[in-house]
């Protein structure tokens, strides 16, 4: 694993309420080489800075002072062509699920592409919900064991790290040059998810969804959209569809 690689891959915490878990997110990122961390509707504005966090961090404050924190999980998936949501839950709906050992080759063959990653952890309590999954393009469940599949949060991030590190960094691992052709590119879940509020509103324009009683069209529609992987150029032409249904409002 190279420096470049490492700068491609950002870690996002949402609402996260313990400042020991970012403190040790933080030195667990540093020591397996990575840096890039967010930290999403913290339950504790500032939760960095907290003496807590500072503890566990140890010799990785410099990653904790470099952290961002925002509002917005949309922000933090901005531009990301791949956004592995980290769940043990099963989902009637949502982004398609993958095993951790299949999001590792997944996760190499977009940085070769040098397309940006991000992994979404969620709440200590809840952990992710289906809002959130709804701005990843999967999702992926460590193998544990299945009578207690329970981690600690820092102890997830660890485990994703020293594995995807020792997955990028090993032998036979190369792609191969006709692999990472530049091809079309991916559509960022930000801007599925804006399709999305416009497509919403124009099958509500024909009369196709009714408002007072939508069901699951939309949570079937985002399904659907997820496991196409859509490109930038089919993100627009789906906008285009939108904005004619619009028109016959």
């Amino acid at each position: 694993m190279d420096i470049h690689q490492a700068q491609l891959l950002r870690w996002v915490l949402v609402e996260t309420s313990h400042p020991g878990n970012v403190g040790s997110a933080a030195r667990a990122l540093k020591t397996m080489g990575f840096s890039d961390l967010h930290l999403i509707h913290p339950k504790t504005s500032g939760i960095a800075q907290e003496s807590e966090a500072i503890a566990l961090a140890s010799g990785a404050v410099d990653l904790l002072e470099a952290s961002t924190e925002s509002e917005s999980l949309q922000s933090a998936v901005e531009g990301c062509s791949l956004v592995i949501g980290l769940t043990s839950r099963d989902r009637e709906f949502g982004p398609p699920a993958l095993d951790w050992l299949s999001v590792r080759e997944l996760i190499e063959q977009t940085l070769a592409k040098k397309g940006r990653v991000a992994l979404v952890f969620g709440p200590e309590r809840t952990g992710l919900e289906n809002h959130h999954l709804a701005l990843c393009t999967h999702r992926a469940w460590l193998d544990a064991n299945p009578a207690y599949p329970s981690l600690n949060l820092a102890q997830a991030l660890m485990v994703c790290a020293y594995t995807l590190r020792e997955h990028l960094q090993g032998p036979g691992n190369a792609i191969a040059e006709e692999d990472i052709s530049p091809k079309a590119e991916y559509a960022d879940p930000a801007a599925i998810a804006a399709m999305l509020d416009h497509w919403r509103a124009g099958l509500e324009a024909i009369g196709y969804l009714d408002p007072a009683h939508p069901k699951k069209l939309m949570p079937r529609l985002q399904a659907l959209f997820a496991r196409s992987r859509l490109h930038k150029e089919e993100i627009d032409l789906l906008r285009g569809i939108a904005k004619q249904m619009l028109l016959r409002k």
